[in-house]
């Protein structure tokens, strides 16, 4: 899952004189102003990216997603007379908590 948005991360370079973004996987690389040698960019500055834009559009999607099917199993679940349903939103939104969690190096 995408944690940042490339744009987020190419207005960041762009206003600190990094150049040249490239995206490998969850690694974010670019070249530091006057550097020969592509580094990744700072953990500090992606949380300070994270903190200031919130969460990506995917995180949004899956977040959203997660909550439909709570309650879409909450209604099913009442009817049916099952906790099935339930336990299939709980192990999804088990599943979308640990993709939400950013990695750190």
């Amino acid at each position: 899952m995408k944690h940042y948005c490339e744009d987020w991360l190419h207005e960041w370079c762009y206003e600190n004189g990094w150049t040249d973004l490239y995206v490998e996987r969850n690694l974010y690389w670019a070249f530091p102003p006057g550097a020969v040698m592509p580094e990744p960019l700072p953990p500090k500055v992606l949380q300070s990216i994270k903190a200031e834009k919130g969460l990506s559009r995917e995180e949004k999607l899956w977040s959203l997603g997660a909550v439909i099917l709570t309650v879409v199993a909450a209604i099913l679940s009442y009817f049916y007379r099952s906790p099935m349903p339930l336990g299939l939103a709980f192990a999804f939104a088990a599943v979308t908590v640990g993709l939400l969690e950013v990695e750190e190096d």
